[in-house]
């Protein structure tokens, strides 16, 4: 499973005139970094892009999620079932269909090849499954904990911000993470709803790279691994607080 990620970095620092030996080189023994300045002349709107949309989904997924989370999960409304029902139903969904209902919704709203666009296809991505880590996380937080906040004198909103989201951390830490990597390795809704527009992310652009430059797989590569790092980076920085919230919920004392 990892050979392809070390052969990508391999051939990311590769000279052009190395990469048809017979048999290919383990190692790029005459490395080069024209890959990688490729990428800081060529890449760097691109990565922008990615990161405002990834930061952007982030804050709207947990803006939407984590209320709705504490409301399934502690207040119980009528038709909680139906919807947590509906929202697995949503992840089933193929992105393909949804980008295309959105293009035609988006075409009458005006937000076609616009990033506030792209950030509100991704997170109907996120959003459902947002809402199911928070409420199964917040299902195990003890109605003992918010029965006391309540005789201090705190309302539902204050309870909620002030006990259950500080509680939630791991269940915050991983919906932020997923929400971020479905944003930053999007490409249906980039190539469908945000193929006109100037700014584009890091997958078009590689895809538009490769478009370009089919013979300079050197520095095609070397965006791979750039734009591969800062999830890599995230997933290691997050992977005990992942564990906690994503088995939150699965055992019942």
């Amino acid at each position: 499973m990892l050979f392809p990620v070390y052969w990508m970095v391999n051939v990311s620092f590769t000279r052009t005139q190395d990469m048809r030996r017979t048999p290919p080189a383990l190692f790029p023994l005459h490395g080069t970094l024209d890959g990688y300045r490729a990428v800081l002349r060529d890449q760097l709107p691109y990565l922008g892009t990615s990161l405002l949309i990834g930061v952007a989904t982030v804050a709207l997924t947990l803006v939407l999620a984590a209320p709705a989370g504490y409301a399934l999960a502690k207040l119980r409304p009528r038709g909680g079932g139906v919807l947590n029902f509906a929202l697995l139903v949503a992840q089933m969904i193929p992105g393909i269909i949804m980008a295309i209902g959105f293009y035609a919704a988006f075409i009458k709203l005006g937000v076609l090849n616009t990033i506030p666009g792209l950030v509100l296809a991704d997170s109907t991505i996120a959003v459902p499954f947002g809402v199911l880590i928070y409420t199964a996380f917040m299902s195990g937080i003890p109605d003992e904990l918010m029965a006391a906040a309540r005789v201090d004198g705190a309302s539902t909103w204050r309870t909620f911000v002030s006990v259950v989201l500080p509680v939630s951390r791991n269940a915050t830490v991983t919906v932020s993470l997923f929400a971020f990597l479905w944003a930053w390795s999007d490409f249906i809704f980039a190539s469908t709803l945000a193929s006109g527009s100037k700014l584009q992310p890091i997958t078009m652009g590689i895809y538009r790279y490769i478009g370009n430059n089919n013979q300079e797989w050197g520095s095609i590569m070397a965006t791979a691994v750039v734009a591969s790092v800062p999830a890599a980076v995230l997933l290691v920085l997050a992977q005990r607080y992942v564990a906690a919230g994503v088995t939150a919920g699965a055992v019942k004392d």
